[in-house]
């Protein structure tokens, strides 16, 4: 099968022979015609078959016909690399249509934003949050919308956009067509989606399950090992490009510096990142700048790169889907790939969860000449202080008088009552003590420390 049976517009299909579109992918072959029929759709297919173009295609061929300049067409993503991408392909497909495309998210200024709507477009590709924000402030009408998808609506849902998908929900018109499109999609994350749904039609090519160029191992190892275990890993493996997913932002920054300092082509991919440093790690690990991306599962949706030939999970996923969407970064495009996971003792759980969605076992690794037997750091004892440190400082912080003279030998002068009553004298009486000049280089001193 070819484009062509799609009867695409002419300016669609003119872009569709730009961009080297010859065969559709199964996932194309199936979703576009009922796409282009009007229907509500889910699709599900793994990562890399070609979901983006399976609804940009229908979308550019429904408004090439229409009214330009107003919003007819919403595409809501999890994160702005995401975004990005999908971006792109509607620029690239769509490049004879002269339909305008714009992308709307946080972590860059809004005013651009606001000065494209206010010229017209007639697709937006937005995340929630901003998309919210434009809602709220009037700077985006929606009332003419058409159609509405929802990419990467698992993990959309299942990472609690939900509250903001149904707010975006409220404004927009009753009568459009809606899309959902997905690499996972478990069974309570279905049922969530039908909600939105109207009478959908559900595509869905072959199971949910990574690619079959893809050999995955696990590697035992101590939580406090596992930096050492990466480190010794990258030296012993013929890797091209390597894709590192940890659990949580502070650990891919700091990952990401550490394999830098030990003399690696690495960045992170997070969260807390400016959009400018985002795309820029981004296209340095596409470019080969950078032989290694450790990111988070967030940021690491939109991330579209052909040459990855090894994921490596830091961090076990908390979910047997977001496991198959990780690994599924490798292996692409019909190119072998690995897949390593690190797992604790604690990780058992997820590893039956992660084999049983496989139908099968994983094999476990050692990596031969690493110790695994060093032991974790000791930090009580590291940040322990002395056993009489604290009697030194309640005083002080008491604001009461120093007990300086307990701690050290007994003063026969201080301890007589005689001098002790002379000593409160002299210092009540400044005006009768000694020479001007001892009273000058004694309570000056006080009352500094006083102050």
């Amino acid at each position: 099968m070819s484009f062509q049976k799609f009867n695409f517009h002419h300016q669609v299909a003119g872009g569709v022979n730009l961009a080297g579109y010859t065969v559709p992918t199964p996932i194309q072959e199936q979703a576009i015609p009922e796409v282009m029929k009007g229907r509500d759709v889910m699709g599900l297919a793994q990562t890399g078959t070609g979901k983006t173009a399976a609804f940009v295609l229908p979308i550019l061929h429904r408004l090439v016909q229409g009214e330009r300049g107003l919003v007819r067409a919403l595409v809501i993503a999890p994160t702005r690399e995401l975004a990005e991408q999908i971006h792109e392909s509607i620029c690239q497909l769509g490049q004879l249509t002269r339909l305008k495309s714009i992308t709307v998210y946080g972590g860059v200024g809004v005013n651009p934003q606001i000065e494209k709507l206010r010229r017209g477009v007639e697709i937006v590709v937005a995340c929630p949050g901003r998309l919210l924000d434009h809602i709220n402030q009037g700077t985006i009408n929606l009332a003419h919308l058409d159609v509405l998808v929802l990419d990467e609506a698992d993990q959309m849902f299942d990472m609690g956009f939900l509250p903001d998908i149904r707010r975006v929900l409220k404004h927009l018109p009753q009568q459009r067509q809606t899309l959902l499109f997905s690499a996972t999609m478990p069974d309570d994350i279905r049922r969530l989606a039908n909600d939105i749904l109207t009478d959908p039609v559900t595509v869905q090519v072959d199971s949910i399950a990574p690619p079959i160029t893809v050999s995955h191992a696990l590697y035992p190892v101590a939580q406090h090992l596992k930096t050492a275990l990466l480190l010794e890993l990258l030296r012993h493996t013929d890797t091209e490009s390597v894709l590192v997913f940890t659990r949580t932002k502070h650990r891919a920054k700091r990952l990401g510096e550490q394999l830098e300092k030990s003399g690696y082509r690495a960045a992170s991919l997070q969260g807390n990142l400016s959009q400018n440093r985002r795309q820029a790690a981004l296209d340095g690990f596409r470019d080969g700048s950078f032989q290694i991306l450790v990111a988070t599962d967030i940021a690491a949706r939109g991330i579209d790169v052909s040459q990855i030939s090894h994921v490596i999970n830091y961090d076990i996923p908390d979910t047997a889907e977001a496991y198959i969407h990780r690994i599924g970064r490798t292996g692409r495009a019909a190119r072998s790939g690995d897949a390593f996971t690190m797992v604790t003792s604690e990780d058992s759980v997820m590893v039956r969860t992660i084999e049983k969605k496989l139908n099968a076992q994983l094999e476990r690794r050692t990596l031969e000449g690493f110790d695994y037997s060093v032991p974790p750091p000791h930090k009580d004892t590291e940040f322990a202080r002395p056993p009489r440190q604290p009697q030194n400082r309640k005083p002080q912080s008491a604001g009461k008088p120093s007990k300086q003279g307990s701690n050290n030998a007994p003063s026969d002068a201080l301890k007589a009552s005689g001098a002790s009553a002379k000593i409160q004298q002299h210092r009540s009486k400044p005006s009768q003590a000694s020479p001007p000049q001892a009273a000058r280089s004694r309570y000056p001193q006080r009352s500094q420390r006083a102050h």
